[in-house]
């Protein structure tokens, strides 16, 4: 039997925390593949995942700080200024003089499949590390989330392992977003890594075929079984335009529809998604209600251009749910 909380740790016990990247996104106007010829951009937006979830925390009126690295540019104070102006503790992002700020340059191709190019190893968000700042937040912390994007970062691996193991201490507990992308996963020490993460985790949120991934398994049914068997209390599968599932340890199921929305930019929603969630249900609310309202966020958010333009408040989330048609 499984030693972790079955139940995510109540907002009292302290504010949920990330640890990764802060970027900012610039995107291509012109739909296509790739950066191979001169183009049209926007931006720059306050970005990464870490960030975008963090924020949605926030706005939510959850307890939320981030552990991060930017740099001593506009960039950087560009973030800054925004995760602070909607709540974010940002006492433990480091400002860096030699380092600039990390980039993401996106592009979405016709089926909606996107291409990016990151600038993270090279840059501040490479150069995460346990300063004083960041220690002080872990030990004040109830709740640890972890995006899979991090993992790809190796000082921020070793904070995330840290975090865990004194959240867990102190009676807290664990998310993880898998959130893979194929042009960040690419060394053995990252997929080591997710697997402890995935060993700790007491709610997992996957997408589409990062399900399975975690399992190891190949239908929906087998890969959700034996990952509740592993000791992970919640499930909850973003299935985009389908809606979502939840997915308990005593296997009650619950789905919930998408909401009808004009998607503009889908980039953040299952950050915001899974930002929501967790803070609706750290909050109290039962699963059912959290996955409405984590619906109702990624959706919301959708109808923005910038990844970040579209987190919500609550208040905004009750009336998005009251006005907008489902599918």
């Amino acid at each position: 039997m499984s030693s972790r909380p079955r139940a995510l740790a109540p907002e009292a016990l302290g504010p949920t925390i990330t640890i990764g990247e802060i970027l900012v996104e610039i995107m291509a106007t012109t739909v296509g593949a790739g950066f191979l010829e001169p183009q049209s951009l926007t931006g720059p937006y306050p970005s990464g995942a870490p960030a975008i979830f963090i924020d949605q925390v926030a706005r939510m009126g959850g307890g939320g700080g981030i552990i991060a690295s930017v740099g001593k540019d506009d960039f950087g104070l560009l973030n800054i200024e925004r995760l602070r102006r909607d709540g974010v503790d940002v006492s433990a992002v480091a400002v860096r003089e030699d380092w600039p700020t990390g980039s993401a340059f996106v592009r979405y191709r016709p089926d909606g499949a996107r291409d990016f190019v990151f600038n993270i190893a090279r840059s501040a968000a490479g150069q995460i590390a346990l300063t004083p700042a960041a220690e002080a937040l872990v030990q004040r912390a109830g709740h640890v989330h972890v995006m899979g994007t991090a993992l790809s970062i190796p000082g921020a691996r070793e904070v995330i392992l840290y975090a865990i193991e004194t959240v867990r201490a102190r009676g807290g507990s664990v998310s993880l977003d898998p959130n893979l992308r194929k042009e960040l996963l690419t060394d053995g020490d990252a997929l080591e890594s997710f697997d402890k993460v995935l060993a700790a985790a007491d709610l997992l949120l996957p997408s589409g075929d990062e399900l399975f991934t975690a399992a190891g398994v190949s239908d929906e049914v087998g890969a959700v079984a034996r990952l509740l068997e592993s000791g992970i209390g919640e499930i909850v599968l973003k299935r985009g335009e389908q809606g979502a599932s939840f997915f308990g340890r005593d296997l009650q199921r619950v789905d919930c529809a998408a909401f009808a929305v004009d998607e503009i930019d889908p980039t953040g929603a299952g950050d915001c998604f899974g930002a929501a969630y967790l803070t609706c249900r750290r909050k109290g609310m039962t699963p059912a209600a959290a996955l409405l309202h984590a619906n109702a966020a990624g959706a919301r958010n959708v109808t923005r251009l910038g990844p970040m333009e579209g987190v919500s408040t609550l208040a905004e989330l009750t009336a998005f749910i009251t006005e907008t048609p489902r599918r």
